[in-house]
C-alpha cells in the first residue's frame, strides 16, 4: 500500500514510465514488487492493467537473498473509476491509490481532493480542511 512505502524504499528511483496517458486518471494504485532486473517493463501478474513502472538507477542494491529489486509498479483494477465510474470507487478510494499527478522518481505521492472522488465533504469545508490539489 501506498502507505506503507517509504521515502527511502525509493530513493535510487530515476525515472517514472508511463504506459498511457495518466492525465485523466483521477488515481493509479502502486505497489513495490520484487523485480528481477533495475529498468524494463516488468511482468504483470494482477488482474487490471500496468499503467507504469519506476526505474532505477546504478545505485540500487539486489536483496542478498532473493537478487531482485523493490520498483514500485502502478496499476488499475477492473473495478477502479477509470472504467466503472458508477461503482465501488465512484468515491473514495483505494488505499494504495495516489493521484498521479503527485508522483515523481523518489516521490511516493499522495491523495488529492480529486484522487478521492471530487469535492470535499460538507464536513471537510466547515472545519476548513481540504486536501492538496
Amino acid at each position: 500500500m501506498s502507505a506503507l512505502i517509504a521515502e527511502d524504499e525509493i530513493l535510487h528511483e530515476i525515472d517514472l514510465v508511463w504506459l498511457e496517458d495518466v492525465s485523466d486518471l483521477d488515481y493509479v494504485r502502486q505497489s513495490l514488487d520484487r523485480l528481477p532486473t533495475r529498468r524494463g517493463k516488468p511482468a504483470y501478474h494482477r488482474d487490471g492493467r500496468m499503467v507504469g513502472y519506476a526505474v532505477l538507477g546504478p545505485g540500487a542494491k539486489s536483496s542478498r537473498s532473493s537478487g531482485t529489486f523493490r520498483r514500485r509498479v502502478f496499476w488499475l483494477l477492473p473495478h477502479d473509476r477509470d472504467t466503472a465510474p458508477d461503482g465501488l470507487y465512484s468515491s473514495g478510494a483505494p488505499a494504495e491509490a495516489v493521484d498521479p499527478r503527485t508522483l515523481a522518481p523518489g516521490t511516493k505521492g499522495r491523495k488529492t481532493e480529486r484522487s478521492e472522488g471530487g469535492p470535499p465533504s460538507s464536513a471537510m469545508q466547515e472545519l476548513g480542511i481540504t486536501l492538496p490539489l
